[in-house]
């Protein structure tokens, strides 16, 4: 029988394996072109832009490693937003890699006058590329002037060239063409030859008759610079603003050329060096310039000045620029199209013929996808939870009386989790009902570290099999398929003890009789913990919040995540701090030393809670934060205890049994341990007092039967109130760093 399951297992994984390759097979199909088409402009590890502006290299920004040389090197301005970026002291607004190009913006050159003509404010302009690999495009720039009356100049530095133009307004046109075209009336423009450098500007005014009464300004502008009319609107100059004074100095779109090298193409640059990039490139030589330029060949693209070169585009993935209404296939530079079966044609133009064939084919292709990946998903989680099953002990437990439940009935029964009944620190609780009708708690692990949930499960599941008592709350049965173990308890309808003080203060917890019964009943379980157990189990988180209520009020103790089992021949153990500040037991907190008396002194922080309604963390007193533990003690040694209880004693009786209790919360909150009562001992006391209670009922209270029971557990007044000083929930009055314990402090939340 394990022979066959093995075998089974064995053809399950070879099947899953090999419907993973197809998946994967496939997938790397459809996205391997599409990454080789993505690839970055800039050298590896560099900016690629500035704003809005991308740098490709040759070009780089700031890191000299990042260009070809430092005459391609840029700086970025990211004081303003966005940033700016600066070739020299000249705006870029793109770089072009495909056209050789770089647009940047250059102040132009102005001058303006008064009403009376009196120049104001000259501005001419000087412009060089000396020592660049730049040069002014003649073939998208033009040399223009803006203004009335104008005439512009401009030569280079060496006198290779010199050239102008003239404009000139009628009397019914003051200013040039709104539409922002050179129209020729008030503006003019002249080309520039090629390989310039250098730019020298100079703009004189015709006339210095005063400016016409039309005018909109006493003040008169003309301007002169070089500029590419195609992205430039001429209408955005004001000639009535002085931009020296407004400080908006015109800087229009000036298209350079530029190169990479004055060596040929076939020379290298070094021993390392190349001329174009090793694919998909080609090298030519710049009619504006001495020097080559890279381009990408026909079918490529990218960057041809990178060491990669240009890269083969996918023309299959763009049907819209390369149609192709049969099977296409990428060549390097180039594609295929072939049209589908019993179709003809050229499928980069039109197929002719029925489709069918190949409807049924991806129909098919489709539902065999579909059900390989549904086989894979149910193999895959079969053989998961088989796996969880046989890891968290499930071959062992399926033999033992607790309950295993499958991860797919508790979603059911519990709607898919949908009836949140609390969290805590390691997990959250759902209400769910069974088939048989019966109300269950599942706990669900929260999305923690799993290394970590497993030990607290593992350890929780170990500490509640090992239980069994009337006021501890029953694990029902558990789920092993999941990662983390999920924990089936009865459900118990009523809430925490906590609830009923704090929050819906209820009226049944003003009654003595009841919260004495209660608190018999905690102690009850507590003391089968200590004693009875085997090994004994300290709790560890004793309050309220752990104590849960059912219908009659019956208190059942809960959540067993924090506790331990005392080793054989041992009374405690030194273990890292964990519990409920306000609770703590503060011997415990300063030395580590846990023993079954940390629970005693937690059980009567949670008697003092009962009695007075008060949270131990968060009490306050004439509206600033307390310790309830002393001021418990010092009301009762100040004889005024009946005035801070919650509870309310109608007879002699009922208050001589809340004075008896008193003293015995003293005595289990003893500073030392040792000289705190046992549980057994505060169980005792407290059954004593409930049978009291009950025969009160029958027959004349006799004083007799409850004189001094507790006499034999001394009141220790002086020494509570030394170990209290340093208690409740003013955690700065302790000295943490003269001990190397870990404090971690519990959600005081539901947590089964």
């Amino acid at each position: 029988m394990m022979m066959e399951r093995k075998t089974r297992t064995i053809q399950h994984i070879t099947w899953l394996w090999f419907l993973w390759f197809v998946v994967v097979l496939f997938v790397w199909a459809c996205i391997a072109p599409a990454s080789l088409t993505a690839s970055s402009v800039a050298n590896p590890g560099c900016l690629e832009t500035c704003g809005y502006v991308s740098v490709p290299y040759p070009f780089g920004i700031e890191d000299p490693k990042c260009a070809k040389n430092e005459s391609f090197l840029l700086v970025c301005n990211r004081s303003t937003n966005p940033p700016i970026l600066y070739l020299g002291n000249m705006f870029v607004y793109n770089i072009s890699v495909e056209n050789s190009t770089v647009t940047v913006g250059i102040y132009a050159a102005f001058r303006c006058y008064n009403e009376i003509g009196h120049i104001m404010r000259p501005f001419d302009q000087e412009i060089t590329l000396e020592k660049t690999p730049l040069t002014f495009s003649n073939s998208r720039n033009k040399f223009t002037s803006l203004g009335c009356d104008s005439m512009a100049f401009v030569n280079d530095s060496n006198g290779g060239f010199g050239g102008g133009c003239f404009s000139l307004c009628s009397d019914n046109e003051t200013s040039p063409s709104d539409d922002g075209s050179c129209s020729g009336i008030g503006c003019c423009q002249t080309p520039i030859p090629k390989y310039r450098k250098t730019l020298n500007i100079t703009i004189r005014k015709v006339s210095s008759n005063s400016i016409s009464d039309n005018s909109k300004s006493n003040i008169s502008c003309i301007y002169a610079f070089l500029t590419d009319p195609t992205l430039f609107n001429m209408s955005t100059i004001d000639l009535h603003i002085d931009p020296s004074i407004d400080k908006r100095y015109p800087s229009p779109p000036v298209v350079l050329d530029w190169v990479v090298g004055k060596k040929n193409c076939e020379a290298s640059e070094g021993p390392s060096g190349y001329a174009c990039g090793d694919t998909g490139t080609l090298c030519s030589y710049s009619d504006n310039g001495c020097g080559r330029r890279c381009s990408c060949q026909e079918g490529y693209m990218g960057n041809p000045y990178l060491r990669q070169g240009c890269q083969d585009i996918n023309e299959c993935e763009h049907p819209s620029t390369y149609p192709c209404e049969g099977t296409c296939k990428n060549t390097p530079g180039n594609y295929t199209c072939i049209c589908p079966l019993v179709m003809r044609g050229d499928g980069k133009i039109a197929c002719h013929g029925v489709r069918l064939i190949i409807i049924v084919t991806v129909l098919g292709a489709i539902i065999s996808f579909v059900i390989s990946i549904r086989l894979i998903f149910i193999l895959y989680k079969r053989r998961r939870q088989e796996k969880n099953f046989i890891k968290h002990g499930g071959l062992v437990l399926q033999n033992q009386r607790v309950r295993i439940f499958k991860e797919e009935e508790l979603i059911k029964v519990t709607n898919n989790y949908g009836h949140l009944l609390g969290q805590g620190g390691f997990g959250s609780v759902y209400r769910g009902v069974l088939a048989d009708d019966t109300h269950i708690a599942v706990k669900k692990p929260k999305g923690l570290d799993k290394t970590d949930l497993n030990q607290q499960f593992q350890h929780e599941i170990c500490i509640i099999s090992q239980v069994n008592h009337k006021n501890v709350v029953k694990l029902l049965g558990l789920c092993l398929h999941t990662d983390i173990p999920l924990l089936v308890y009865e459900f118990i309808s009523n809430g925490t003890l906590f609830e009923h003080i704090h929050k819906t203060k209820s009226s049944f917890l003003r009654s003595w009789k009841n919260c004495l019964r209660i608190a018999e009943e905690t102690a009850s379980a507590l003391n089968y913990l200590h004693s009875s157990a085997d090994p004994p189990i300290i709790h560890r988180d004793v309050k309220s919040s752990n104590i849960l209520l059912d219908d009659h009020h019956t208190a059942k103790v809960s959540d067993f995540g924090a506790s331990v089992l005392i080793p054989l021949g041992q009374n405690g153990l030194a273990i890292a701090v964990q519990g409920t500040f306000g609770y703590l037991d503060p011997e415990y907190l300063t030395t580590g030393n846990l023993t079954a008396k940390s629970d005693v002194y937690s059980f009567g922080v949670l008697l003092i809670e009962l009695l007075t309604g008060q949270n131990p963390c968060t009490f306050t007193r004439f509206g600033e934060r307390s310790n309830l533990i002393q001021y418990f003690i010092s009301s009762l040694e100040n004889k005024n205890l009946f005035q801070i209880l919650n509870v309310e004693a109608i007879d002699r009786i009922e208050r001589e049994q809340i004075l008896e209790v008193a003293k015995l919360i003293v005595n289990c909150l003893n500073s030392c341990g040792e000289k705190r009562p046992p549980m057994m001992e505060v169980v005792e006391v407290l059954a004593k007092l409930m049978r009291v209670s009950r025969e009160s009922l029958l027959v004349q209270y006799n004083s007799e039967d409850t004189k001094s029971l507790t006499s034999d557990l001394p009141f220790h007044g002086l020494e509570f109130e030394n170990a209290t000083s340093h208690m409740g929930c003013q955690l700065s009055e302790f000295h943490l760093n003269e001990t190397p314990l870990i404090l971690n402090q519990v959600d005081s939340s539901i947590d089964l």
